[in-house]
């Protein structure tokens, strides 16, 4: 026998599936018509849904074999626990999540689902969108994902209609509800909602939420209490209402919302400032924020936006006696806000021509060092530092007598001296498993960088081997600056 939950979820899903007599007038010909969806033909060779990708392999340099000597559950639980500490890795991450590649077989769709979480989690939600709208979501898995990343985005029509057509798409009565709702059809999301509630079907606060928002006279009957970690639909909901809830203390996917404005410049700055420290908006847009009118007071984001503002007008002067304070005063408000990365590329080569002295001529060393012209800005760099980040930069190393006084120095060195790619990284890579290798290596560098050594060395030795040059070099530096100046704070 079933639950009355149960029962009550069935009933009031037959409810919501129902025919109705209204127009749709947003349906497309092809749903109106009632016809079988089309069979999609595709030729052997081709990735399906599970493999689609915005990057190709001419792209990112990947071979399109990446994931198919693994499996497909242990890449998803890869994925979904890999943590990259320096900002390399994180770009890293999203290109491969985002990488045209051939699935594993079977499990296509498994990883596919875990590539979207991961894009999500990281908050680039408008990347994770157009792969699962490039991809399609007729599974239920993906089309949950796709209604999710649609209401963070704020575009939940795509949804909406596919539920009008097809309400057994999805099990959640609230998002249901509130898609007949947008769809004009008040009065049977109304009885739909009452149904829902009546039986239990709905969570308490979803029941109270979708009453106020179907009808905003209406009095709660209990008390809304923002939850912790709300839903996307939730944030729509009260959003609907006119009760925002501030994105802030939400999880980084809801950053997103704010960068329209709406909601005020500092949240949108504040906005930016987190998906930019998460890789997920390019330093450009953030400076143009940062510049987009004076501080409107003191404290927090405010110091950071003058000292910047102070800063481009000094650098505007191309007068050391003038940059030099200037830098020394925005770069531990950027470091204090994980910003560098972001910082070092939007300035580091215009610092370079400057002629500076002491702590800002060190900043503008290690903006260098940070920054993506790390290897031509850093040719010639003198000092035992400087001396020692060229040389990393350069694929180098130096003997270890003179390692300059830096976080990981020695692992480092080792990884580009003599150091051997891991046994056990090795024979994966030999099974064809490089995209499991690469994200392997991304976990055991977040252990170096926690403090293990040998890690860390093993994690740069494997990129290195596996022609991930590049990114071995910039983590190398990042790692060593960046916990460098945190340890100054």
């Amino acid at each position: 026998m079933r639950t009355r939950s149960a029962a009550a979820g069935s009933l009031v899903a037959l409810l919501l599936a129902a025919p109705c007599a209204m127009a749709q007038p947003f349906l497309s010909e092809s749903v109106q018509s009632g016809l079988p969806p089309q069979v999609e033909e595709r030729s052997l060779g081709d990735p399906g849904p599970g493999g689609v990708g915005l990057l190709s392999p001419a792209v990112t340099g990947l071979p399109a074999d990446l994931w198919v000597g693994s499996r497909a559950d242990t890449l998803a639980d890869l994925v979904a626990a890999v943590d990259p500490s320096v900002p390399v890795l994180r770009a890293l991450l999203v290109t491969l999540m985002l990488a045209e590649a051939e699935p594993p077989q079977p499990g296509g769709v498994t990883l596919l689902a875990a590539r979207l979480d991961r894009l999500e989690a990281q908050g680039a939600v408008e990347e994770a969108l157009a792969l699962v709208e490039r991809s399609g979501h007729a599974a239920p898995e993906l089309f949950t994902r796709w209604a999710e990343l649609s209401l963070l985005m704020g575009r939940p029509q795509g949804p909406c209609r596919e539920i009008a057509a097809r309400p057994t798409l999805t099990d959640d009565l609230g998002l249901r509800i509130y898609c007949l709702a947008r769809a004009g059809q008040w009065d049977r999301a109304a009885l739909s909602h009452g149904a829902a509630a009546a039986m239990g079907a709905l969570a308490p606060r979803d029941a109270a939420l979708i009453a106020l928002f179907l009808d905003p006279e209406a009095e709660p009957q209990r008390a809304l209490t923002p939850p912790v970690r709300p839903t996307p639909l939730e944030v729509r909901l009260f959003e609907a209402i006119g009760e925002p809830l501030p994105t802030d203390p939400l999880p980084l996917p809801f950053a997103v919302q704010d960068l329209s404005g709406d909601n005020g410049w500092r949240a949108q700055l504040l906005a930016a400032e987190r998906l930019a420290r998460a890789g997920s908006l390019p330093a450009n847009r953030l400076l143009g924020l940062y510049t987009q009118r004076e501080a409107a007071a003191s404290g927090g984001v405010w110091d950071r936006v003058a000292a910047l503002q102070d800063f481009e007008v000094a650098l505007r002067s191309r007068r050391p006696d003038r940059i030099a304070p200037a830098l020394r005063a925005v770069w531990p408000q950027m470091a204090s806000a994980g910003l560098l990365v972001p910082f070092s590329e939007l300035f580091a080569s215009d610092l370079s021509r400057i002629d500076l002295t002491g702590r800002a001529a060190e900043i503008a060393l290690r903006a260098a060092a940070l920054s993506p012209d790390y290897e031509s800005l850093l040719r010639g760099a003198e000092g035992p530092e400087g001396a020692f980040l060229a040389a990393i930069a350069a694929g180098e190393t130096l003997a270890a007598t003179e390692l300059p006084a830096l976080p990981h120095a020695d692992a480092v060195a080792a990884a580009f001296g003599d150091a051997a790619m891991p046994m056990q990284l090795e024979a994966q890579l030999s099974d064809g498993r490089l995209g499991e290798v690469i994200l392997r290596a991304i976990a055991l560098f977040s252990a170096g960088a926690a403090g293990n050594g040998d890690d860390l060395t093993d994690a740069l030795a494997a990129m290195r081997q596996i022609g991930l040059e590049d990114a071995a070099r910039q983590a190398a530096l990042q790692v060593m600056l960046l916990d460098a100046e945190r340890a100054r704070r």
